[in-house]
């Protein structure tokens, strides 16, 4: 079946990974020996599994773990320097992100394990990243409150490093805590960006602008967020245990017993909903709750479809993903991957190989393969690619980033009226007034 997909969900405790089909409810296989950080787990291009770890607090390094489709058992251990919290990878499987809880940021060469940058972003821990949709900007949220966005041909290209001020593209500071979830729309760099905070609110922000486009407040902490497909709307989890629907291109109301732009609510969970996923159509919506449950919802209903149970302990990870194809749901050890060289690649780098790290770096953004990057098969993607896959989606832009300032320039233009028929009355009084005035002194004038 073409079109099928899975639901992965993890636990920040021990429990590992579970998996099941999404609109057959058929559970696939558990992969053993898992406690994730929230964002911490990566299906990384759908050729294996990835997630960060929240085991040896008392360590300074941490672990990185990866598991193939067909084996419930960790076949790859990576151990960085630091504990990392945040875990990405981008669609072409090329990179795999972290962010460390000193608010450094590693980028690693998935098919080496090579660290190819690293870099402090934030000022406290991270705990959320995410590529835009053309892979060319990778975005985080941290503690501190602080969103960032980061060009990864800025990243990578030492000139235009040493000329630039920052690293950054832009750098949102409007959320007043802990940002607890960053999720980005299409349209490469005309999309919109959504941010999520312990303040209460969630934030739109306009990637071509650089600007803050909408602010919600909402009646609960927002720990997760997912966007509609279309972007009409968004879904927002709460701490109360309700998902909110936010409207990105509804009209200002105050009728909303919410609050404005919130247009509705889906309501099942006892306890907080940590983490939210679409389908690849939006019509169904997961999330994953601190109660231990998985609901399945139908967005055109709100109804609630389906319940998945994962093992004991809260989820705090789900992700929805096409159905590998290399994945046997029958057999738990199957020899069929390493038949056909499906080996996973190599354990991430602790520390980058100066010495060799630069030629590196500059082999691979010039598109030509030499012979020490074999490795790299072709699903793997050249700047000059990426750079022209951007500048046909800057030319069609994001529909939802456009309604948007659509509607913020017509509230614009609306106030504008507003004030300049203000400014008539105003002068339509004041020449009133200077005309009574011209009057009233050539009355006194003729008196005399």
């Amino acid at each position: 079946m073409d079109d099928a997909e899975l639901v992965i969900a993890s636990s920040s405790t021990d429990v590992g990974i579970s998996c099941w089909d999404l609109h057959t409810g058929a559970e696939h296989l558990r992969f053993k020996s898992c406690a994730s950080p929230p964002h911490g787990v990566a299906s990384v291009a759908g050729r294996f599994l990835a997630s960060s770890q929240l085991r040896d607090s008392k360590s300074s390094s941490g672990s990185i773990f990866y598991w193939s489709w067909n084996k419930p058992q960790v076949e790859v251990k990576s151990f960085p320097s630091e504990p990392i919290k945040p875990l990405v990878s981008n669609s072409q499987g090329t990179y795999i992100a972290g962010g460390g809880v000193s608010g450094e940021i590693y980028l690693w060469e998935v098919a080496t394990g090579k660290l190819l940058k690293q870099w402090h972003a934030h000022y406290r821990a991270v705990t959320c990243l995410v590529f835009n949709d053309d892979q060319s900007l990778l975005i985080s949220g941290a503690e501190d409150g602080y969103v960032y966005v980061w060009s990864l041909f800025l990243i990578f290209d030492d000139a235009r490093r040493a000329e630039s001020k920052h690293l950054y593209e832009y750098s949102f500071n409007a959320h007043s805590l802990r940002v607890t979830d960053v999720k980005t729309g299409y349209g490469g760099c005309n999309a919109i960006i959504v941010s999520a905070s312990e303040d209460r609110t969630c934030k739109v922000w306009s990637l071509a602008r650089g600007e803050l486009l909408r602010n919600i407040v909402f009646p609960s902490v927002i720990d997760s967020i997912s966007l509609d497909p279309g972007e009409h709307v968004f879904y927002a989890g709460g701490r109360d245990g309700k998902i909110y629907i936010a409207g990105l291109n509804a009209p200002v109301t105050n009728n909303s017993s919410y609050g404005k732009y919130i247009i509705g609510s889906l309501s099942e969970h006892s306890k907080s909903v940590t983490c939210l996923a679409s389908s690849a159509n939006g019509f169904l919506l997961v999330s994953g709750s601190e109660d231990g449950m998985i609901r399945v919802w139908d967005t055109r209903t709100r109804n609630m479809i389906r319940v998945f149970r994962h093992t004991k302990g809260p989820v705090n990870n789900v992700l929805v993903i096409r159905n590998p194809q290399h994945l046997n749901p029958q057999t738990s050890a199957n020899s069929s991957s390493r038949r056909h060289g499906l080996t996973l690649p190599p354990p991430l780098e602790k520390f980058a190989k100066s010495a060799d790290e630069n030629s590196h770096i500059k082999a691979f953004i010039g598109g030509s393969h030499s012979t020490s990057n074999q490795l790299l098969d072709s699903s793997y993607i050249t700047v000059q690619t990426m750079e022209s896959q951007i500048k046909e989606l800057q030319q069609k832009g994001s529909s939802a980033a456009a309604e948007v300032d659509l509607e913020r320039l017509k509230s614009e233009q609306q106030s504008s009226v507003q004030m300049i028929q203000k400014l008539k009355k105003i002068n339509e009084n004041l020449h009133e007034f200077c005309v009574t005035k011209l009057l009233d002194a050539n009355r006194a004038e003729a008196a005399e």
